[in-house]
């Protein structure tokens, strides 16, 4: 499994993306980052970031798109058209410099699109104005082009907020360079099951990325990678495994009160534990017992899993 890390988590203990990329390039396992843009821009260019990344033997796996204060309203679909055409001309500079940097995918994440309140939005025109905002980004680059979906935060309720949600926008926008972007964190907010959305995408091609954290399933906790929802973690790389997933894995987690690095290594160990797990206990006995649809044979896998 190939792994990246988050920068910002870094970016809390200095400010200069430099020096945070060349600790990064010292850690072993961490061989991407994804970069947020614009604001990982704003005092380096794309050229220079290139070169450091290419010094630490780091590569751009994502271009994060990160719409700030003038996109409180909504991105994509703002009322304010304008506004929601500066959003669309944001990520064609993001496909850009993810191309100038030789970086895998863009990713969208759609946090200000939504609402707060009863009556607020016109559901079905601001829908439509997101589904065009989409085709446009698509038809301008050959990358592969990402939804991240959460079902809230920013917004009480996000327009793109679910697994099903976001499979219907994926339909209504019909490019094939869309794909979906995965939070752990997201879909235990929801309420779904990580898994079933890893398998389902995985079948179809549509998985361009994982992000890998965990949390109590209320808000986006970031918490590290299989601290709390051990089970399901491990079920996700089954599906990962299963399918030969040529994506990379990205730790989404905000270390607050630890050293980013510390975490991320912790991070790192426990899915090389996890892929152990799974290779001492064997893909094809995890199948048999899959097919035996018998709650019994899964927790006796657990505790020979456990050994």
């Amino acid at each position: 499994m190939k792994y990246a890390t988050r920068v910002n988590s870094f970016l809390r203990e200095s400010k200069d993306l430099i020096k945070i990329l060349n600790e990064i390039g010292e850690i072993d396992g961490i061989d991407y980052v994804d970069l947020n843009y614009p604001e990982h821009f704003l005092a380096y260019s794309a050229e220079e970031i290139k070169e450091i990344l290419k010094v630490n033997g780091l590569r751009c796996n994502a271009i994060n798109l990160r719409f700030r204060d003038r996109y409180i309203n909504g991105e994509f679909g703002n009322n304010n058209l304008l506004i929601s055409e500066e959003a669309v001309q944001l990520c064609r500079e993001a496909a850009d410099i993810c191309k100038t940097l030789d970086g895998d995918q863009m990713i969208i994440w759609l946090g200000f699109d939504g609402f707060d309140y009863s009556f607020q939005i016109d559901y079905i025109k601001v829908w439509q104005q997101v589904v065009t905002a989409f085709q446009k980004v698509c038809d301008y680059t050959d990358l592969p082009v990402s939804i991240e979906y959460k079902p809230y935060e920013e917004r009480v309720h996000c327009l793109i907020d679910s697994f099903g949600t976001t499979m219907l926008m994926i339909e209504e926008i019909s490019r094939a360079n869309l794909g979906v972007t995965l939070d752990f964190c997201h879909m235990l907010m929801k309420k779904e099951n990580p898994a079933f959305a890893v398998a389902w995408l995985l079948e179809r091609n549509k998985l361009f990325n994982m992000h890998l954290n965990d949390g109590e399933g209320s808000t986006d906790d970031g918490l590290m990678v299989g601290t709390v929802n051990f089970w399901k973690t491990i079920e996700v790389f089954y599906y990962l495994k299963k399918y030969d997933f040529k994506g990379v894995v990205y730790f989404d987690t905000f270390p607050k009160r630890e050293r980013a690095n510390e975490e991320c290594i912790a991070n790192i160990k426990m899915c090389k534990k996890i892929e152990e797990m799974i290779e001492y206990f064997g893909m094809e006995k995890i199948n048999q017992i899959i097919d035996k649809n018998d709650a019994v044979a899964v927790s006796n896998m657990m505790v020979s899993l456990l050994r």
